[in-house]
């Protein structure tokens, strides 16, 4: 029996035994505890909801509760042995539950299994145990192959969070974020270009607003731009580099770009400096629109930045100043290197050569179906000479007017000299004069010698003939009278005709148009 008892003490030491075992085995099997703040708890249980990582089971949920102002739902998560390496400062958390927004559908795979937390491992050495969790997916992940760079526009647009990025209208990436400027002027946008496609952002990459469905309608006339059906909803972004800038050294991670409206403003030249310039019309500037082009012979320098208009008290006139805004380096390499950097007295010498030479600005219509105006600046040699005065800001540049005002003043002048000229008064002198030769005849017949009268007599035919032919109801004055209504009703359907076409230069095209009947 006394052999016995010590052997009995040996089962609840084995049991002992084991079950330190398997206590130490727990322990050892455990990860780190984090804890998680969301805002709020939707689709997560405790006991049951699981985090993963490429559909690995990673850790668990352990507890969920409120923070001490109740603003946030914390979420205690037990993290395995082998995940560890997930508790570092710039990991990313989630809830996966089913999801749709303009972007796609997502998470359904969690209407079966049920919602649960996702990661993107961070990349950092400093361990952390609380995070704030992800209200949405982020748009890539950590280790995702590729590059980010920042943008910089004026606005959003319809850009948002997973708006795709194209380049040569294939899906290359997408948008990660985006921030207003401090200073309030302008958005930020975070942009990721995956592999191998980020090779084509070069240090010379222009990149614009590729958000739905450009439709422009100008002196350029109608302009459909669009990248795909999904950047019509979801909104976009592009990128390409022009030919002769394309460098095989692509841009760093994290470069900084200008982001264009457009596709046409982003692949300009470089413009250079900006020089403002006011141009004052005496014509009407109806169909000119702030933004129009400003046309140097086909070679576009600027745009219309505001249309003003003033009275002239010293012309007793109105006048419509176009403000506009020039960028003289688009007039090529040799128009830069005839000025020395930094010598604005050679600029301005230039210019005052130029408009002496007859430089100056006229409308045009750029497009007849929409009726669109542009600027034009060219040389007009005929124009009266200017000068101008290169201390004003901005520099006032002469106008002339357009070809169809040109018509309309001519006609104009042209009827107003014909209705000056005294044809009845004309024509009742010739009268007078006819009756008084008459009455010398008369008295000549009377006087003169037989001799003479043959002579007094052929003479008197041939006057007679002048008579009928210049006398007042005669055909010749008659064709006259008519030929002269003709050219006076000629000439004012001209005018009229001017003055439509100023208004509706797209009836060169389709004609004129028939009012309603009432």
């Amino acid at each position: 029996m006394r052999r016995l008892l010590p052997l009995i003490w040996l089962v609840p030491l084995a049991a002992a035994l084991v079950s330190l075992a398997w206590a130490l085995n727990a322990v050892n099997s455990k990860g780190p505890g984090i804890t998680i703040a969301f805002a709020t708890a939707e689709g997560l249980e405790a006991g049951k909801t699981r985090v993963r990582y490429r559909n690995v089971n990673i850790g668990s949920v352990e507890a969920i509760r409120l923070s001490n102002d109740h603003s946030r739902v914390l979420v205690d998560v037990q993290l395995t042995a082998d995940a560890k390496q997930f508790a570092v400062a710039d990991t990313r958390f989630w809830v996966v539950r089913p999801r749709v927004g303009a972007t796609g559908v997502s998470g359904l795979e969690t209407m079966l299994s049920g919602a649960y937390i996702g990661v993107d491992p961070g990349r950092s050495h400093e361990t952390s145990a609380r995070f704030t969790g992800l209200e949405t997916p982020p748009a890539a992940a950590n280790d995702d192959a590729g590059r980010r760079y920042v943008l910089r526009g004026e606005s959003l647009g319809s850009v948002n969070i997973g708006s795709p990025v194209y380049y040569r209208h294939v899906r290359v990436g997408r948008v990660l974020g985006y921030a207003v400027d401090t200073d309030g002027t302008g958005v930020a946008m975070d942009v990721f270009v995956s592999a191998p496609y980020d090779q084509y952002v070069g240090t010379a990459t222009r990149w614009w607003h590729a958000s739905g469905v450009d439709l422009r309608l100008d002196s350029n006339g109608v302009t459909l731009n669009t990248q795909s059906f999904a950047s019509v909803i979801t909104g976009g972004i592009a990128f390409e580099t022009p030919p002769r800038q394309a460098s095989r050294d692509p841009a760093p991670n994290g470069r900084s770009f200008l982001l264009a409206n457009d596709e046409a403003s982003a692949m300009r030249e470089p413009q250079g400096p900006p020089a403002p310039v006011v141009m004052k019309f005496t014509q009407s500037v109806r169909g000119l629109a702030v933004g129009a082009p400003v046309d140097f012979r086909g070679v576009e320098l600027g745009y219309v930045a505001a249309i003003d208009v003033e009275y002239d008290a010293r012309r007793r006139a109105f006048t419509v100043p176009v403000t506009v805004i020039l960028f003289p380096d688009r007039l090529g390499r040799s128009y830069r290197q005839s000025i020395p950097p930094g010598d604005a007295a050679a600029g301005k010498a230039l210019l005052r050569k130029m408009v002496a030479d007859g430089l100056g600005g006229q409308l045009r219509t750029g497009n007849l179906v929409t009726s669109q105006l542009y600027v034009a600046l060219d040389m007009f040699p005929t124009a009266p000479r200017v000068s101008i005065d290169m201390d004003r800001l901005p520099l006032e540049l002469p106008t002339v007017p357009n070809t169809l005002d040109e018509l309309q003043t001519q006609i104009a002048d042209i009827v107003k000299k014909l209705d000056h000229i005294p044809v009845d008064e004309t024509s009742r002198n010739l009268n007078n004069a006819l009756k008084s030769a008459s009455n010398l005849f008369e008295q000549l017949d009377t006087q003169l010698v037989p001799e003479a009268r043959e002579t007094l007599a052929a003479a008197r035919e041939t006057f007679n003939a002048a008579q009928t032919t210049l006398h007042q109801r005669s055909p010749l004055m008659g064709n006259m009278h008519e030929a002269l209504a003709q050219l006076t009703l000629t000439l004012q359907t001209l005018k009229q005709l001017a003055d439509y076409l100023l208004l509706r230069p797209e009836a060169l095209l389709y004609g004129k148009r028939q009012d309603p009947q009432p």
